[in-house]
């Protein structure tokens, strides 16, 4: 065995990147980041021996046993198609999002759908006291299980006890960022800490003869990143992000790290005053209901793909003279940059003159633009603004824009065109050739155009007066 003269040495580490400084100064050396550094107490050793090599035993990978990591599968679908199907018993996830987007409340609905299920479940928290935890469930849960427990408190020891004692298969911790281990002389929320409390559930999680599930909260910084070092998302088997402003009705939560699924899938909710409701049928959220006459201009419909299910779209815009010399262009569902590319497009190649007017764009349920595949539904939307000619409500566009007034083809496109058929759709504007020849589809018509003017035409009969 080793041996080591050990003594404490003093270091400064940074609480948003864990760089270790030498001395205290009043900005991180690595991410610049000011007033970050806090002082921590480590040991070091200054002498040792050689050490101690045991007797390991190898296998061969190709020898190694394949084993399928059971799920707990919930009735939330929604959470299920992000974490790959379900909750993988033996995994650490942790979940992160800006106060107040509905995290915590998820994880409560989560929890109580799988104590339905016959499986205990402790919530642990060392923001809120047991009596909040209470009070927030009674909002949204009607009968909560008995096999729910709560622990408020930030010592893990205090919680890892709380786990040899109900014995839980699914463990939530809210958040990592408050807990501490006493063995370690940091403050809460310092790297040490964050990684140490994270290793210690990591352990527990992966023990081979009672794996458990475990789901940290993780708070998020200023920049909208998961908080502490990089090294935490490393650790974890996958890493969720619930997406949505304070006050909007829409959530979305998506996986950047998921070791046991895909990273391109999304799950959407609802925030309610009864807690998070999953949307089943995203292509109905993301669509004003009208009737078959009520042909409204400015609005025009397209078909977005997330993860492996298309998704029916409104795109809505607004066109309006402008007093001043430069015209605003406003987009709350595109980056401005692209909404300024498509404007020049249809100026210099379908003749409609757009420098004298404001333009806003904006999607149904405020649903972020992604894919180049809206890029033809966006430039209809301004087109039946401008010419205050409404789109039909059965008519979809599919296809991006070159510089050059050409539509290209987009990925998927089958699969979309079949959504929009079992969706009652009539007709739908892609590419010339971005089908096969053995594409067929018996209840809509593909109508193919090369050109933007092509499309332009087809529907509104003109290509550059107002009328």
């Amino acid at each position: 065995m080793s041996e080591a003269i050990m003594k404490n040495k003093t270091v400064y580490m940074c609480t948003d990147c864990g760089a270790p400084h030498s001395k205290w100064q009043g900005f991180c050396n690595n991410c610049q980041a000011r007033n970050t550094l806090e002082e921590e107490a480590t040991s070091v050793g200054t002498t040792s021996k050689r050490v101690a090599k045991p007797n390991v035993t190898l296998k061969r990978l190709s020898e190694t046993e394949s084993q399928n990591s059971d799920r707990i599968v919930t009735s939330i679908g929604e959470f299920n198609r992000v974490m790959g199907g379900g909750i993988v018993r033996d995994s650490l996830t942790i979940i992160t999002a800006e106060p107040g987007a509905g995290k915590s409340t998820l994880l409560l609905q989560v929890s109580q759908d799988v104590a339905k299920m016959g499986y205990k479940v402790l919530y642990a928290s060392g923001e809120e006291s047991d009596s909040q935890i209470k009070r927030r469930a009674e909002r949204i849960i009607p009968n909560i299980e008995k096999n729910v427990w709560v622990y408020s408190d930030t010592s893990l020891n205090n919680v890892l006890g709380c786990i040899d004692n109900v014995d839980p298969d699914l463990i939530i911790i809210d958040s990592i960022q408050t807990f501490v281990l006493e063995e370690y002389n940091s403050r809460p929320g310092s790297p040490t800490q964050t990684m140490e409390c994270a290793n210690a559930l990591l352990r527990m999680a992966k023990e081979p003869k009672r794996p458990r599930a475990v789901i940290m909260v993780g708070q998020m910084t200023k920049d909208n990143e998961l908080a502490g070092l990089r090294a935490l998302e490393h650790l974890v088997d996958a890493v969720l992000v619930l997406d949505g402003e304070n006050g909007e009705e829409l959530k979305q939560l998506s996986a950047s790290k998921n070791r046991y699924g895909s990273t391109g899938e999304i799950g959407f909710f609802s925030m309610t005053e009864t807690g998070m409701l999953p949307i089943d049928n995203p292509s109905e959220f993301f669509m004003t209901q009208r009737d078959a006459n009520d042909i409204v201009s400015g609005s025009a419909l397209t078909v977005v793909k997330e993860g492996t299910r298309p998704i029916i779209l409104e795109i809505e815009s607004l066109i309006s003279h402008s007093f001043t010399p430069y015209p605003s262009r406003i987009a709350e569902s595109m980056k401005r940059e692209q909404l300024s590319t498509l404007i020049s497009i249809l100026e210099q190649r379908a003749g409609i003159e757009l420098y004298t007017k404001n333009v806003v764009i904006k999607t149904t349920g405020g649903f972020r633009l992604k894919e180049q595949s809206s890029n033809l539904a966006i430039i209809m939307s301004i087109v039946s603004s401008y010419k205050n000619k409404g789109v039909p409500s059965d008519t979809v566009f599919i296809a991006d824009i070159g510089l050059t007034g050409e539509l290209k083809k987009v990925p998927t496109l089958e699969a979309r065109i079949r959504e929009l058929e079992r969706m009652g759709f009539k007709q739908v504007y892609v590419a010339k050739n971005a089908l096969k020849m053995t594409s067929s589809f018996k209840k809509i018509k593909v109508i193919p155009c090369n050109t933007l003017i092509e499309v332009i035409q087809k529907l509104f009969g003109s290509n550059s007066s107002n009328e």
